[in-house]
């Protein structure tokens, strides 16, 4: 599979284990497209999940256990299930940049790896009206239940852009028309004064090394959040919410 073409990442959030796979199918409120169910899982606790996945009309498969643990992507916690909820903003980067109304406002996630971080991103940036969180498949923790679980459950709703790397993602936003602002503790221009037109995509680096070389090269400008106090500087989630809502701010005063 090329790093263009559609994965089947790019259309659901795959949670694992019997208690997350059991909460996704009693939620009436998710889709849920199936439920993958490891050969050797017998007992009172594979038929609850097989009558909660029958209850809803969910198609049951079974796989062998390694399969399961490739699948979902975690061979210490996947319990031999996992459930593929449907998420119903997802979408590729390269679909959400050809369609008709391509967002106004993106953030890039550029190796952002601990999962509570990533989940508080897309509650924080769901709730402001972002109208893209990139989310690539790769150098950034996955979509996992701990993403879901610190997402308080957005993680399933909220408006996530896949592609294969945050390189591959900011030369797309480059080549679209979004400059690329990056947060970086130093810069002279703040999130509160600095300028930037209607379309604008945002890069927030990971948690210890900040902004990759390969998005680092393409990025137009950076931007800072005023410090007081000796500190230096917030974590990757709360400079996202920061940023969030003044992008929030700046829209409600345009509407004015």
């Amino acid at each position: 599979m090329s790093s263009q073409e559609p994965s089947p990442k790019d259309r659901f959030v795959t949670v694992y284990g019997r208690k997350p796979v059991l909460e996704a199918l009693a939620d009436r409120g998710l889709a849920v497209d199936k439920v993958v169910l490891a050969d050797n899982a017998r007992g009172p606790a594979a038929r609850e999940i097989v009558d909660a996945a029958r209850a809803r009309g969910v198609e049951v498969r079974r796989a062998t256990p390694q399969r399961v643990k490739v699948l979902a992507g975690n061979g210490k916690q996947d319990q031999g299930v996992l459930a593929d909820v449907v998420a119903p903003r997802m979408r590729t980067l390269a679909d959400a940049l050809s369609g008709p109304k391509p967002p106004r406002s993106v953030l890039l996630l550029d190796g952002v790896t601990t999962p509570a971080n990533v989940g508080m991103i897309l509650r924080t940036a769901t709730a402001a009206g972002i109208g893209g969180i990139v989310v690539p498949r790769r150098g950034v923790a996955s979509i996992d239940p701990m993403v879901v679980k610190a997402s308080a459950g957005v993680a399933f709703t909220a408006p996530v852009l896949r592609c294969h790397t945050a390189e591959e993602a900011a030369a797309a936003l480059r080549e679209a028309g979004y400059p690329l602002l990056a947060m970086d503790a130093g810069a002279r221009s703040t999130v509160f004064d600095a300028r930037w037109p209607g379309r604008v995509a945002f890069v927030l680096g990971s948690e210890t090394a900040g902004v990759g070389e390969g998005v680092r090269s393409q990025v137009s400008g950076w931007v800072s959040i005023p410090m007081a106090g000796g500190v230096e500087s917030l974590n990757v989630a709360s400079a996202a919410a920061v940023l969030c809502f003044e992008l929030v701010r700046r829209s409600a005063a345009e509407d004015r």
